[in-house]
């Protein structure tokens, strides 16, 4: 296994803190791998090694753990006469109904230190996240950046350029690099993943009769990453494809969707009335290789697709992420953390006058000092534009 240091960096300091560990992400992203790791790592201290439980609900051998009784009951069992830190891990712990109970209940021993993962945005739903209030720290996983892409590419790794190729094109769930980089194959496995999540994760979870209506909302949303719309336009479209479909319907059902981390949402703020707006939000992949999948790869929609790796980028830099709205323009990210901000435009190229035109005109107009960044494919050599810095975009994948 690799080491997915972006991860465990931000794990560490909370081992053995009075606070339960949540891992969350999109199934295969690599959860269940990061908890192996950290059980490598307590390994290490021999008074560890029989004070480690790991729990994995994918598996069959845990089948008869279906509630939080059970959950309760086996893990008291498994650390009776276990004296000292004991450390608990449950991996997809939504398969365990009101698992919260449970946790809640072994972390007031406080001598239980708990780690859990689940593949469900509803996970600490509210009421939830009030029961563990104060008790948990969540840690979001997502696929691979391209800086992991290389390192799992290791000894296979090309030339720079077609490296990022292959990474815009097959993505970055860490099991493609069990097979040879061919499209065929890749996106065999990226579809029977995208059916697992559909199937089970959505379907079956949330009791969905017209499976085939489902399907065309994916693949709207799939076809549309990057652009602006709102659940009346997809309804729209769906009625159009002669199918009967009201906008309330096409909001739970990208709600489903949503809840699964295969795609993420993201509203606009209107910068001059310091406001979030209400409708008109963008959808992005949590994998474009998802999309690839299910339409094909279209190097026509390069644009959309270079913006959803920068927001998956900056999700992963743990920036909370808003579209800009200054007048009429758009501004393709707002980035925030603690006090730091980052305005964000993103070109395929800066081909023409139009387009640089169009791209810096915006960020020129915002008056604080924030830095302001215009990322493109172009080759940059540090020219800086009215204070607006120009970034390569594989520069900033990987130094910025």
């Amino acid at each position: 296994m690799y080491g997915r240091n972006l991860y465990i960096d931000k794990i560490r300091p909370f081992i053995d803190k009075p606070v339960i560990k949540i891992i969350t992400g999109m199934r295969r992203v690599g959860k269940s791998c990061l908890i192996k790791l950290i059980i490598e790592m307590l390994k290490q201290n021999p008074e560890h090694k029989n004070a480690i439980l790991y729990i994995n609900k994918e598996s069959l051998d845990f089948e008869f753990i279906s509630d939080y009784r059970d959950l309760n009951q086996y893990v008291i069992k498994c650390f009776k006469g276990i004296k000292g830190k004991k450390y608990l891990f449950v991996d997809e712990i939504q398969e365990i109904a009101e698992w919260e109970k449970a946790i809640t209940s072994l972390f007031s021993q406080g001598n239980i230190d708990i780690y859990v993962t689940g593949s469900n945005a509803h996970l600490l739903s509210s009421e939830i996240a009030t029961l563990i209030s104060g008790r948990f720290i969540e840690f979001p996983v997502y696929t691979l950046s391209f800086e992991e892409f290389l390192l799992f590419r290791n000894d296979k790794k090309e030339d720079i350029e077609t490296e990022f190729l292959k990474y815009l094109k097959f993505g970055g769930f860490p099991a493609i690099h069990h097979f040879n980089f061919h499209e065929e194959v890749i996106y065999q496995y990226i579809n029977s993943l995208y059916s697992t999540i559909l199937l089970k994760d959505v379907i079956k979870r949330n009791s969905i009769r017209n499976v085939y209506l489902l399907e065309k909302i994916t693949q709207y949303v799939f076809d549309n990453v990057g652009n602006i719309f709102s659940a009346k336009k997809i309804s729209d479209f769906i009625k159009s494809q002669k199918m009967k479909v009201g906008i309330e319907t096409v909001q739970n059902y990208i709600s489903y969707l949503l809840s699964t981390f295969a795609i993420h949402k993201t509203s606009r703020y209107d910068i001059k009335g310091k406001r979030l707006l209400e409708l008109h939000e963008k959808y992005y992949l949590g994998d474009l290789s998802l999309r690839h999948a299910m339409l094909g790869y279209k190097e026509t929609d390069i644009s959309g697709m270079l913006e959803n790796l920068v927001f998956l980028e900056l999700k992963r830099r743990g920036f909370n992420i808003h579209i800009g709205k200054y007048g009429n323009k758009e501004i393709d990210f707002i980035a925030e953390k603690k006090n730091k901000k980052l305005y964000i435009q993103v070109a395929y190229l800066l081909a023409s006058p139009e387009t640089i035109e169009r791209e810096f005109s915006v960020l020129k107009r915002i008056k604080d000092n924030y830095p302001k960044y215009v990322i493109s494919m172009d080759k940059v050599f540090g020219n800086d534009f009215a204070g607006i810095r120009r970034i390569n975009f594989i520069d900033f994948l990987l130094h910025v």
